[in-house]
């Protein structure tokens, strides 16, 4: 059974959001690399798109090989993610 005290949302934008515990990675989605990575994601079905029809300005990679695409730049997610854990951007 899952705790639901254990687990951390994050905000990527227009009400959508993500669990924090199961991310991965974030990365930019402006290299050849990252955009064949996403093709890949939506051809086997894996990809989830939360942008609203804007510009992708991050790439979530969850824990469970799905690729969540974002509005939100990757340093406002991991911002948010800081905060989230109680971790002050000096520490």
């Amino acid at each position: 059974m899952i705790n639901l005290e254990q687990v951390k949302f994050i905000s990527i934008g227009f009400g959508s959001v993500i669990n924090a515990n199961k991310v991965v990675a974030i990365i930019s989605p402006e290299s050849a690399p990252i955009k064949r990575m996403i093709t890949e994601s939506r051809q086997k079905g894996t990809l989830i798109d939360a942008t609203y029809g804007r510009k992708t300005r991050s790439v979530v990679v969850m824990d469970s090989g799905q690729i969540v695409l974002s509005l939100i730049t990757p340093d406002t997610i991991t911002a948010r993610m800081q905060q989230r854990n109680g971790v002050l951007e000096n520490e």
